[in-house]
């Protein structure tokens, strides 16, 4: 294929330029190739298309007035076609490569985060039912009473641990496999998550649940407990509020904090301290269901993450190749 244009400026050297078409102002050297067995025609030129209907050679045929156009206008389209077909696959190759890199990074945070919970909770507990058990064997000869007081000590301690050995268990399986109720997961995650962290906590929701996808569900409970756990870690706030919102168009869940907040734009640019700060989890985790996660945080302003998902597309059964489509 080749193009003959005297305009720089024409569409058909602009695709040419980006096909790699070779190109030529002079449409004669077109003519000069034994190769050519079809020619289009859409200059226009009455001297182009005289010249055209003197050439002849041997299986090579002659395309122009509005046939050519029309021809040139196809093949544009179905070049178009292609590229956005091309641009299509490779955004759903791009989202199933992070989905597979998240549910990978999901599943070592999770046993992580399990295995912490364990040793500086539940683990510290039973250590110290079992101090107190050694001490009331000691006593039970030497002091009785004081063997009691121990006793009804260890028994409170040990109340302590069962319920914090429940906690781990909720945490496993925060959002009711068998209901996938969001609302109530979230707010007995909460009750939980003040009392750990001494930070008060404030949850007000609008709207049904019910036109959420279960994945949608899962998802969202882990953006709300990352951004959580970011709060713990960094914020030193007093106070937390999250704030759910669902219409037949969108969800829309945010999480604030007065705590001490940071420069968002230069974390930003930042790799290490992005991560570090947990914010890619959860921009990562909104793009897995079809939405954005926004982060505006200022020094001594605290910090809001807004996660905004579209809800207007079906639900489809499949392999989860389109995130977008499986909410």
């Amino acid at each position: 294929m080749g193009v003959a244009e005297v305009n720089s400026q024409a569409p058909g050297v602009r695709l040419a330029k980006r096909l790699g078409i070779p190109m030529t102002r002079r449409y004669r050297d077109l003519l000069e190739i034994e190769s050519v067995d079809l020619i289009i025609d859409v200059t226009g030129n009455p001297d182009v298309e005289r010249t055209l209907q003197d050439f002849h050679r041997m299986g090579v045929t002659v395309i122009g007035g509005g046939s050519a156009k029309f021809m040139w206008e196809l093949i544009e389209a179905r070049i178009r076609a292609t590229a956005e077909i091309e641009k299509t696959l490779t955004r759903y190759q791009t989202l199933y490569r992070l989905y597979v890199k998240e549910a990978g990074a999901a599943v070592t945070e999770e046993r992580t985060r399990i295995a912490c919970e364990i040793h500086d909770g539940l683990v510290q507990s039973l250590a110290g039912v079992n101090f107190k058990l050694d001490l009331c064997q000691e006593l039970v000869k030497k002091d009785p009473q004081a063997c009691q007081t121990n006793l009804r000590e260890t028994k409170q301690q040990l109340k302590l641990a069962i319920q914090e050995a429940r906690q781990v268990i909720l945490n496993l399986r925060p959002v009711h496999f068998d209901k996938l109720e969001l609302i109530p997961a979230i707010t007995n995650y909460l009750r939980s998550y003040e009392t750990q962290s001494q930070i008060r906590t404030e949850f007000n929701s609008v709207g049904q649940e019910t036109p959420l996808f279960p994945r949608t569900k899962i998802f969202l409970f882990r953006i709300v407990q990352e951004a959580l756990s970011n709060v713990q870690k960094h914020a030193k706030a007093g106070h937390v509020s999250v704030h759910l919102e669902v219409t037949p168009e969108v969800l829309t869940a945010t999480v604030s904090d007065d705590g001490v907040g940071f420069d968002a734009e230069a974390i930003s640019r930042d790799p290490e301290k992005w991560d570090h700060f947990g914010l890619r989890g959860i921009v990562e985790r909104a793009r897995l269901v079809g939405g954005e996660a926004n982060v505006d945080s200022r020094k001594g302003e605290g910090t809001r993450v807004t996660v905004r998902v579209p809800l207007e597309t079906k639900e489809v059964e499949g392999d989860g190749t389109d995130p977008s489509l499986n909410r």
